[in-house]
């Protein structure tokens, strides 16, 4: 079941086109990955999703009917990556303000804001002013503001930014329980390593166009280029296969590509030929840092060439 779609969603400023016909699904309880490198329409449309903007052409379907963002804004949390807490105000007043602006009544504001300072170590916090917190310690507290009303829908531009590893890891779980207890997460970042840890599904971005579209896993089979690394009990010299390439070879240890339809079966039977024992065999993915440059750069290159030939 899907709690979000887009449907052809175009949005323009004057002549630039900023979003240019995307569409896309999200699962209920998913964690969902929005990508794209700056400039690539990423922003505009997490604020058509909250209903900051209103796309040009297109619909977005929230629950099963067309987005309302008057009334729908009430099941969404929204942490943009520019912060918006208020620097002179104390972190609990500011929390239960922001709390009953969601629609929570002060004794359930309290009560959660307790539970979320006591989970996250924020205790002590309470008097404390924003403008004397660390940028890590900001973005504990957007992170409780964002979500302390319990939204169907979790937004998060770039949560990660200025916190430690130990506070990284005490956020990253607590998305994974947002996802687990049925809320929905999008997670957007430029950090690729977080986005294989964390997400479930990715949507990229480039130009305001969406280029790719799948899950994690489908994607690193998409784009693999048949490397395997090998690990052997000895070195072996003069390598020659009609069945693969040697990429690189470092002592006992080899990269090769397989060649198209051959089975990985006859490069074990070749070593084995040679008296050698295969240590340990592993087929090389590509990382989703590897996918994006390379989607990236050729989507450049395309829109160049199309420059030049206009």
């Amino acid at each position: 079941m899907n709690i979000l779609e887009l449907r052809s969603i175009r949005k323009y400023y004057a002549t630039q086109k900023a979003v240019d016909d995307i569409s896309f699904s999200i699962e209920k309880g998913s964690i969902f990955g929005l990508l794209g490198p700056n400039g690539a329409g990423k922003t505009t449309l997490l604020r058509m999703i909250t209903g900051i903007f209103y796309p040009d052409e297109g619909e977005i379907i929230f629950s099963d009917k067309k987005f309302d963002p008057l009334n729908d804004n009430r099941f969404i949390g929204y942490m943009p990556e520019e912060r918006g807490l208020y620097k002179k105000m104390k972190i609990g007043e500011q929390a239960l303000y922001l709390a009953q602006l969601k629609g929570l009544s002060k004794s359930d504001a309290m009560e959660k804001i307790k539970y979320w300072f006591v989970r996250l170590g924020m205790e002590s916090w309470w008097n404390k002013k924003v403008e004397d917190l660390s940028k890590g310690m900001s973005q504990k507290l957007q992170f409780v503001t964002t979500v302390i009303h319990e939204p169907k829908l979790v937004i998060l531009d770039e949560p990660f930014s200025g916190l430690d590893p130990l506070n990284a890891n005490l956020i990253k779980d607590e998305i994974f329980e947002l996802a687990k207890k049925g809320s929905t997460v999008i997670f957007s970042t430029h950090r690729m390593e977080q986005v294989e840890e964390i997400c479930d599904h990715i949507v990229l971005v480039n130009q305001g166009k969406k280029i790719l579209d799948g899950t994690v896993a489908n994607i690193k089979q998409q784009y693999k280029e048949n490397l395997f690394r090998l690990q052997l009990s000895q070195a072996v010299a003069n390598i020659t296969s009609p069945s693969f390439e040697v990429v690189k070879q470092d002592g006992m240890q080899l990269i090769v590509r397989i060649h198209e339809n051959t089975p990985s079966n006859e490069v074990l039977q070749y070593f084995i030929n040679q008296n050698v024992t295969i240590e340990a065999f592993n087929e090389i993915l590509p990382s989703l840092n590897e996918v994006f440059i390379r989607l990236v750069e050729g989507t450049k290159a395309t829109r160049q060439f199309q420059t030049v030939a206009v």
